[in-house]
């Protein structure tokens, strides 16, 4: 673009210097040789190094997945959390000889899950250590078995070729089909979710506050993982939970055995798209429920919130948010796909979840991100009422 095209424009001035900028950045970078002289020019080596190991890391993405299969599976990092191990300590409990052994120790600290020591013997990294305190994301982990092969062909997935994935039989309400699930289909996709909802509560919780509400009401809250987080914190809620009857049931044992009566939580079985038998709440939460839905199925879900809240009651909403800053891969990128190979729902940026909330006949609408291992958007709207919920 000619300087004297830019200076006549009538666009804002930071637009049409960004577009200038950013078309001249590309040209540059498609130059191999340009390349080679920033590798070696020394005020532009540390960049050019760190976009070469960033497109190195994209090319390798799937063998790095796959190391982190086999650190989980193996538990690994559960064999060096009491102390150093070397290769050859490590061999016969991993079932491995000991020269694999050694690859996959190295594999890990090349990702930064374990560190190798100078006397040849490694111990679990930082990273490690916050991965294996993390039962949650370890379950996701050892879950992407399904996702693998249903991304085999990605190009015949986002031309709607693949038909019949396994995530779309392993969340059996995806396809429409959760009223006639039986206890032996919900239980491995509800005990994955109750771990991966354990870690999300807390998050949640740290940047919302109940100490001001009575009731809380958690539609397909699954086996209660969130349920009993803000049981724990908030001692004076009365906490309704409603999922599937199977799923409910599971809640009820669950809770049951971590000594929450059914005066403090009560799990009701039911399909709550068709309504919550006149049930009231303070609050109304979705924890990872309106992406797994289209916008459709998402404003009925919202709908029926709205009908459930009290006067000044308010909607709790919790998911990856598409686009969420310092995170875009979270939604754009890995639930963008996982929900296609599920056959339902989508990640949704902040702005079109307010949009769905309008609809639905809600207002002041809040946003904050958590700051925990998974990032998750945390939303409130209301009818009516005072301010927001947010802890100060």
């Amino acid at each position: 673009m000619a300087w004297r095209d830019l200076l006549l424009s009538g666009d804002p001035w930071s637009e049409r210097l960004g577009d200038a900028w950013r078309g001249f950045r590309a040209r540059k970078l498609a130059d191999r040789n340009f390349r080679r002289r920033a590798a070696a020019f020394p005020l532009t080596r540390p960049i050019a190094r760190r976009n070469a190991n960033a497109l190195f890391d994209l090319t390798a993405g799937f063998v790095y997945s796959q190391i982190l299969k086999a650190v989980v599976d193996l538990d690994l990092l559960g064999k060096l959390i009491d102390g150093p191990k070397t290769a050859g300590d490590l061999s016969g409990a991993l079932g491995l000889k000991p020269k694999a052994a050694e690859q996959l120790l190295n594999a890990a600290a090349a990702l930064d899950l374990v560190e190798a020591r100078r006397d040849g013997a490694f111990e679990i990294g930082s990273l490690g250590s916050a991965l294996q305190s993390e039962p949650g994301v370890r379950a996701m982990i050892a879950h992407h078995d399904m996702l693998y092969a249903d991304l085999a062909d990605p190009v015949a997935l986002l031309q709607g070729e693949v038909g019949g994935t396994r995530l779309s039989r392993f969340w059996p309400y995806a396809a429409g089909d959760g009223g006639a699930v039986g206890d032996e289909e919900v239980a491995p996709y509800s005990a994955l979710m109750h771990e991966s909802q354990s870690f999300v509560a807390d998050d949640v919780l740290d940047v919302v506050s109940f100490g001001d509400r009575n009731s809380l009401l958690d539609l397909g809250g699954g086996e209660g993982a969130f349920a009993e987080a803000a049981a724990t914190r908030w001692p004076h809620l009365r906490i309704g939970l409603i999922d599937l009857a199977p799923v409910a049931a599971r809640a009820r044992a669950r809770l049951a055995a971590a000594g929450f009566p059914d005066s403090r939580i009560d799990p009701r079985g039911g399909d709550f798209l068709a309504g919550v038998d006149g049930a009231k709440a303070d609050v109304v939460s979705l924890i990872r429920v309106l992406h797994d839905h289209d916008d459709e199925t998402a404003v009925k879900i919202l709908r029926v919130a709205r009908d459930a809240l009290t006067p000044s009651g308010e909607v709790l909403i919790a998911e990856p948010l598409a686009g969420m800053r310092g995170a875009r891969r979270v939604g754009h990128a890995y639930f963008a796909f996982y929900l296609m190979a599920m056959g339902s729902g989508q990640p949704r940026t902040s702005d079109e979840i307010s949009e769905l909330l309008a609809a639905a006949g809600f207002g002041r609408v809040n946003t904050r991100l958590t700051r925990g291992a998974l990032p998750i958007g945390v939303i409130t709207a209301r009818r009516a009422g005072e301010g927001p919920i947010w802890r100060d």
